[in-house]
């Protein structure tokens, strides 16, 4: 693009701050999808020209625009981002029709490159996937990675802002890599709020919503329709969901969320601690998927119980891989701990969240997913 090693800026956020950004700096009223502020123009050009600006964009905007023209939300997020840098380096559709069309061949042509270059850079993780496949008599397929952003709300809740968003944090999450993306909706909203699981469905390729099995949760996820709801357990003092679903207690409101859910056709996993027996009853009542908690595995204070709850996750992967049910696992999994559960092939997704936002609050939520990804996938 004419430019090399220079340094860019880029702003996911929402519709309600780009377009103040749009009243304040551009006198325009309402929200657009993308913004381009040039370091190269004015007169403080030469004070850092390795810095070409800053691209905004517009998580809502975008996911608007990515469901009318029928494309998922990261090809709609890259095209924004061509041509918000496109700006930064002078281009500029609205001077002159000539321009228009010098700007959008541009952006064609380093669309085209983009293309080609995640073609050529998916040929060895295929490769790995065939192995991988191979090694376990072709039953199981390279895990997947759902990111929790509940603590992106944390952040914001504490300040009572409307920042950091947590719906941006998922578009940058699954433009490094992510499957998925998981919040969990409590009943006293410490954190997720009601619009956010709107705008996440919106937005999420896959959205994964946590929820306690009650009247007014069911009726949000029947409105809203994630693809997955996981059933958890709720208690007010809690920092964090201390344990599984205990399904071997008579718990007739989880059998009633779970039957008017999967008339809903929404899917359902059971949140369980590592039991065979727990994993039984969840396919009794009619999930088609559990979570399984490992947090014993990742808090065990010595290796010889760590192997020991290494071993009650594996046994109940392999029971719940065995009668049918997918399986995911999830709490306390950091960079630490998770290359040990890759090792339980029946574990279909790893649901991670607190470690990688910590880890995103140092170097960046790109490189916080990738990194984790790549602990999971092995390269």
């Amino acid at each position: 693009m004419g430019s090399h090693d220079a340094e860019i800026s880029i702003l996911v956020t929402d519709d309600g701050e780009i377009s103040g950004l749009n009243k304040t700096y551009l006198g325009r009223t309402g929200p657009t999808n993308v913004i381009a502020f040039p370091m190269r123009e004015g007169a403080f050009t030469n004070i850092s020209p390795d810095l070409l600006g800053d691209v905004v964009i517009s998580a809502d905007t975008a996911a608007r625009e990515a469901e009318a023209a029928g494309i998922s939300i990261e090809e709609r997020f890259t095209e924004l981002l061509v041509h918000g840098i496109l700006h930064l380096l002078g281009y500029d559709h609205e001077r002159s029709e000539s321009d228009e069309k010098e700007m959008e061949k541009k952006a064609q042509d380093v669309l085209r490159l983009l293309k080609g270059a995640r073609g050529r850079q998916k040929s060895p993780v295929i490769q790995r996937q065939k192995q991988h496949q191979t090694d376990s008599a072709g039953a199981y397929k390279m895990a997947k990675l759902a990111v929790n952003v509940d603590h992106i709300a944390t952040i914001r809740q504490a300040r009572g802002v409307d920042y950091p968003d947590p719906v941006a944090a998922a578009v940058m999450a699954q433009l490094a890599g992510a499957d998925g993306i998981v919040a969990h909706l409590r009943e006293d909203r410490r954190h997720i709020q009601d619009k956010d699981v709107v705008r996440l469905r919106e937005t999420a390729h896959r959205f994964i919503l946590e929820m306690a099995a009650t009247p007014e949760m069911e009726k949000i996820a029947v409105r809203i329709k994630p693809d997955l709801v996981t059933l958890v357990p709720e208690k007010r003092r809690e920092l964090t969901t201390e344990g599984g679903l205990n399904l071997l207690r008579k718990k007739p409101g989880v059998f009633d969320t779970v039957s008017k859910l999967r008339g809903k056709g929404i899917e359902v996993s059971m949140f369980i601690d590592p039991d065979p027996l727990q994993v039984k009853k969840a396919l009794e009542i009619g999930a088609t998927a559990v979570e399984i908690h490992t947090g014993a595995f990742c808090d065990a204070p010595s290796p010889k119980k760590r192997q020991r709850e290494l071993d009650r996750v594996r046994e109940a992967a392999e029971v719940a891989h065995g009668l049918g049910l997918t399986v995911n696992a999830g709490h306390g999994l950091c960079y630490n701990t998770i290359q040990a559960m890759t090792t339980i092939k029946e574990i279909d997704e790893f649901s991670i969240g607190h470690s990688i936002v910590s880890r995103a609050a140092l170097v960046g939520m790109d490189r916080a997913v990738r990194d984790m990804l790549c602990l999971i996938r092995g390269h």
